[in-house]
């Protein structure tokens, strides 16, 4: 990864993290660098409205961009075609059954290459393992062309995924992806169906692609999102999974 603007080094005066006060940061959002992945360092970050973001090799970077892209839990877009398909019944969906294996998905075939580093599944199946990383995943089965009965089925196959990190109201949505048409898309809409369900007030999406916008991400102020977030972190009756 290059970057063309001034990396920070070392630890903020005054403060016990890698990174500066997000407000303080350039709009690229690049705020700090160094530190590691310890789930105790990634909830400090993202209860402070920053996350890690940084290829194999590189250190570990710190980021906080403005503006911030977030998706209104009220705001999602589903077209009449993907409700469709939702309704067809040909996906199934499950939370938290194989984040690791979610994760590296997310990491496969991407030609920009990938953050989804080996330091990062490692740091984030930590925070799993803690409570407050997640994964949701949509299943598909194939037709059985040999089928006697309308409804026999082939064995299933993980068709897609999302994974992100929770605190209180907070839900920062982290990579999906998919390797069935329309999967990263159905999993977006029943992520949105269960953070609603659960109480959720913030979903957060980072930075903004062609496949969210259209989806219903929307850029705010990175100051709007900073009171936001600080709002949500401090909803500790919230949780992802009911049984943790």
């Amino acid at each position: 990864m290059n970057w063309p603007w001034p990396i920070r080094r070392g630890r903020s005066p005054d403060r016990d993290v890698p990174w500066i006060e997000p407000y303080l940061g350039e709009p690229e959002g690049l705020i700090g660098v160094g530190g590691d992945l310890s789930p105790e360092l990634l909830l400090r970050a993202y209860s402070e409205g920053v996350f890690p973001w940084f290829s194999e090799g590189d250190p570990v970077l710190w980021w906080s961009p403005d503006p911030r892209a977030v998706i209104e839990l009220d705001g999602l877009h589903v077209s009449r075609r993907l409700a469709r398909t939702i309704r067809s019944g040909k996906f199934r969906i499950t939370v938290d059954h194989c984040f690791t294996d979610v994760m590296r998905a997310c990491g496969e075939s991407r030609p920009e290459g990938t953050w989804v580093t080996n330091e990062m599944i490692r740091g984030y199946t930590a925070l799993h393992r803690a409570g407050h990383a997640h994964s949701l995943e949509v299943w598909y089965r194939e037709p059985d062309p040999s089928a006697r009965f309308a409804g026999e089925r082939q064995g299933e196959r993980l068709a897609g995924g999302i994974y992100g990190v929770s605190i209180g109201g907070l839900f920062a949505g982290e990579s999906m992806f998919h390797r069935v048409t329309d999967a990263s898309k159905v999993a977006l809409v029943a992520l949105v169906e269960h953070l609603k369900r659960q109480g959720f007030v913030l979903f957060d999406v980072q930075m903004t692609t062609d496949h969210t916008e259209r989806m219903g991400a929307v850029n705010i102020p990175r100051e709007h999102y900073l009171r936001r977030v600080a709002n949500a972190v401090a909803m500790d009756h919230v949780r992802f999974v009911d049984d943790r």
